[in-house]
């Protein structure tokens, strides 16, 4: 099957001509070449997607996930990672029992695992989860979370007691360890890194700000080539400025999204965790007016990194090779001839055609 493309990122080099695919995997690039101007590029990775289409992942029935996936492959994801804000103990454990208990019942994303973004994060930088909820490092708390489903990142705030030996913990058990609501330093920060986090969650929010005396934990990520920085591109999370500051970086750069349930959805007020979130005007906010997560999709986060002045290369890397490598996914990311499928067709617009996941049609606009 050739795909009917003009042109693909291939290896991370745009190749004049159209891609075949067998089997579930790409076969060939750089052949022939169809009319147009549409482009192939591999298919996008959202690592914090806290709900969509209505769906809060806090309280998600396992049937939900099919539905979800339907509705983010036509927005070019082909990987995600559920989230789940902080929440009490039980409302989290439920939440990875249904993720553990989803059989799917379709084609569509890949379910990479849960991120956790709390509840050993610092009430100092809250953002929009609830203080009342969070809690001290626990090795126990920990155990049992991990126990209860398929945890695959961990976002927590380091300068906290026990942050570090909770670090070991959770490294030890595959987890990738994201530092964020946090108010560390950057020597604390930088101590954190050394000792095996390997991100940043959502770049500047929920962070002490960057001061050229005094640069915080978000100064001493973006100054490590061996950290990823999770990126808000959605016009409310981060200035244009911000976005090119990070870009610049020794940082490698991942969009995420931090979608919401109301992603997709109306404007209207909808659930977050236990938060009551409003949508207006393109942006989620609670009633104080703190920014509680996006209804950004990954399509529009890369249009948006693009004019912003990212080239088209650095802006698909953000949405996929980077968080890909972010979560250890060599599968993922990445589209190379014997490689899996996992596809998306992008007009000249960069607006979504297609989505293929290991070389199934998921998603056509046509």
């Amino acid at each position: 099957m050739r795909l009917g493309v003009s042109r693909a990122i291939i290896d991370g080099v745009i190749v004049d001509g159209d891609v075949e695919i067998e089997d579930g995997r790409v076969t060939g690039a750089g052949v022939g070449g169809a009319a147009g101007s549409s482009i192939a590029v591999p298919g996008f990775v959202d690592l914090q997607v806290n709900g969509f289409a209505g769906v809060d992942f806090a309280t998600a029935q396992p049937e939900d996930y099919d539905r979800v996936g339907a509705v983010l492959s036509a927005t070019g994801v082909v990987a995600y990672q559920p989230t789940v804000i902080t929440l009490p103990e039980a409302k989290i454990t439920t939440a990875l029992e249904s993720l553990a208990a989803h059989r799917p019942g379709r084609p569509g994303p890949h379910i990479i695992g849960m991120h956790l973004e709390g509840p050993f994060l610092s009430p100092m930088r809250a953002g929009a989860h609830d203080p009342a909820s969070m809690a001290e490092p626990d090795l126990e708390l920990a155990h049992r979370l991990l126990e209860a489903g398929p945890v695959t990142m961990m976002t927590l705030a380091p300068e906290r007691p026990g942050a570090l030996e909770l670090l070991d913990l959770l490294i030890g058990r595959g987890v990738v360890v994201s530092c964020g609501h946090s108010d560390a330093t950057a020597a604390e920060g930088h101590a954190a890194f050394e000792r095996g986090a390997t991100a940043l969650t959502h770049l500047f929010n929920a962070q002490p700000p960057l001061h050229h005396r005094d640069p915080g934990i978000a100064g001493a990520a973006l100054s490590r080539k061996d950290v990823t920085v999770s990126i808000i591109v959605d016009g409310f999370h981060l200035a244009d400025e911000a976005v090119q500051l990070a870009l610049a970086a020794p940082a490698p750069a991942a969009l995420i999204t931090d979608a919401i349930s109301a992603a997709g959805q109306p404007e209207g007020t909808y659930p977050l965790g236990d938060r009551a979130v409003t949508v207006t005007g393109g942006s989620a906010r609670l009633d104080d007016g703190t920014l509680a997560g996006s209804v950004l999709t990954m399509d529009a986060a890369v249009r948006n990194l693009v004019e912003i002045g990212a080239d088209l290369v650095e802006g698909v890397a953000a949405a996929t090779a980077i968080p890909a490598r972010t979560v250890g996914r060599s599968d993922l990311g990445r589209l190379t001839v014997g490689g899996s499928a996992e596809v998306v067709v992008l007009t000249d617009d960069l607006a979504v055609e297609r989505t293929l996941v290991g070389g199934v049609e998921v998603f056509s606009a046509r």
